[in-house]
């Protein structure tokens, strides 16, 4: 009894990605390339979104924020994928381990609460183009963020403190890539029955309420589109949302058939499959959903091309 919450395992290994050795090189590249994909494509969202005055609206603000979130999101997980699979070095510190999945389940949560914010402000938008203006006004707009980041933060520190308290006394590999929470209590050789409880009820609170609230919106606005037949307004309405739904579907469809949905079949490949489409695909597709099918987006490089060449004839 010389320390009950003691941690006896100073580290843990990641088997990483279930790839053989010959075509670890392929795979290193490939996966470099969709990272640095990922970051050049959400900090040009970002950077154009900051530069171009026509895009300083609420859609493009929760936007900001979204890529913010998906460029961190990204790079919780996949430098250290990379690390593994250049060096050859599964481990990782304990202390790593614990930071690694607060940051995991921060910028997770956090995209999960923007979604709803710019679903919410879409619902807004379509349904009372009149009031949009006064509804979505800049507070409001500062107060959505703030407070998603705040439960964020909450949610991803009572985790990784419930974690902090388990003792580790026995197998150290993680069957994953990244220090999954799932993965890490199968390891615990104390009792996991709280951590269990309050992955249940908080689960609901920051995934299955942010997806019904998603879904009763969009469900608000084809109702409000279906009163008003018109083939203009019915382009207007879908072009405007259609990138979001898109990014909905990608990152719950995902979430919703790894975590809610689980099969006795499920194998070790499957799940780290499935965990690649979230933490990997959905943050580097995201900048292409929004740039390729948002006309705003598409025409605001142009924009601030032309506003640069400006200043600069003047000088």
């Amino acid at each position: 009894m010389a320390g009950r919450n003691q941690t006896i395992i100073s580290e843990f290994l990641l088997l990483g990605l279930p790839i053989k050795l010959e075509q670890q090189n392929l795979f290193y590249a490939l996966f470099l390339a969709m990272y640095i994909t990922t970051v050049l494509g959400n900090l040009l969202i970002i950077v154009i979104i900051l530069l171009d005055p026509h895009l300083h609206t609420p859609m493009y603000f929760f936007l900001r924020n979204l890529s913010f979130s998906d460029l961190c999101f990204s790079s919780v997980t996949i430098p250290k994928l990379l690390q593994i699979m250049q060096r050859q070095d599964p481990s990782i510190p304990y202390a790593g381990c614990l930071t690694q999945m607060y940051f995991f389940l921060f910028f997770g949560d956090l995209e999960s609460f923007l979604l709803v914010a710019m679903a919410y402000d879409r619902y807004v938008a379509i349904c009372f183009p009149l009031h949009y203006s006064t509804i979505m006004s800049p507070q409001l707009c500062l107060s959505l963020v703030a407070l998603s980041w705040v439960l964020t933060a909450f949610h991803a520190m009572l985790h990784t403190l419930l974690m902090a308290r388990l003792c580790f006394c026995g197998d150290n590999v993680i069957p994953h890539f990244f220090c999954d929470m799932s993965a890490l209590l199968k390891l615990a050789c104390s009792d996991t029955r709280v951590n269990e409880l309050m992955i249940f009820i908080t689960g609901g609170l920051v995934l299955i309420i942010p997806f019904v609230l998603i879904i009763f919106s969009y469900a608000r606005i084809v109702l409000s589109i279906l009163k008003v037949p018109s083939g203009r307004g019915i382009h207007k309405a879908f072009s405007t949302c259609g990138s979001h739904l898109s990014v909905v579907s990608l990152f719950y469809g995902t979430i919703i058939g790894l975590y809610l949905c689980p099969s006795a079949n499920n194998s070790t490949l499957k799940e780290t499959v499935m965990a690649m489409m979230y933490t990997v695909v959905t943050p580097m597709l995201n900048p292409f959903i929004y740039s390729l099918r948002n006309r705003d987006m598409k025409g605001a490089p142009g924009r601030v091309i032309c506003k640069w060449k400006i200043l600069l004839s003047l000088r």
